[in-house]
């Protein structure tokens, strides 16, 4: 089942709300994106104001708040978020993976921290290299562009972890 505060994009069971509503539901398995806007590099000249309002502590608890329920209760794990703060202040990655090794033609380099469950093994290489995420133009749906999972990343961790 998919989480989250929008309407989802795609076909399967989806809860629209806050995550926190079906947390305690019996899970075998449990990756989250937490929001990464006010934690992750791409924000970096922004930090300073985030820190002083509190966003960026707000983004860093949420994503402790779900690593800490899945420690507990949820027997494999994976968070995801793009470079950011939670490499420092909480551990480094298991992984660093591209959207180029599962058949997208882009740079976006993205962290995996991983509990029972192997390291995502790349399915498609390819040439072609575009850094389209960083240099995508602000718009009214650039957030949620930004924020989106490549197809290519879902797929490989749903075959290679929803079976394991």
């Amino acid at each position: 089942m998919s989480c989250d505060l929008l309407p989802t994009r795609s076909h399967g069971p989806h809860y629209q709300g806050d995550v926190r509503d079906v947390l305690h539901a019996c899970w075998d398995l449990m990756i989250f994106h937490a929001p990464c806007t006010d934690i992750c590099v791409s924000g970096a000249k922004h930090f300073a104001a985030k820190r002083m309002d509190g966003r960026q502590q707000a983004g860093i608890s949420f994503f402790m708040e779900l690593w800490r329920h899945g420690e507990r209760y949820v027997d494999k794990m994976a968070a995801e978020q793009p470079i950011g703060i939670m490499s420092s202040l909480f551990r480094k990655p298991d992984q660093i993976i591209q959207p180029w090794q599962f058949g997208h033609g882009e740079t976006k380099a993205t962290c995996l921290w991983l509990k029972n469950l192997p390291l995502l093994a790349p399915t498609n290489i390819v040439e072609g290299r575009e850094a389209r995420i960083h240099k995508m133009a602000p718009g009214p749906n650039r957030a949620r562009e930004r924020s989106a999972t490549y197809q290519g990343i879902a797929d490989a961790m749903a075959s290679q972890w929803g079976a394991s």
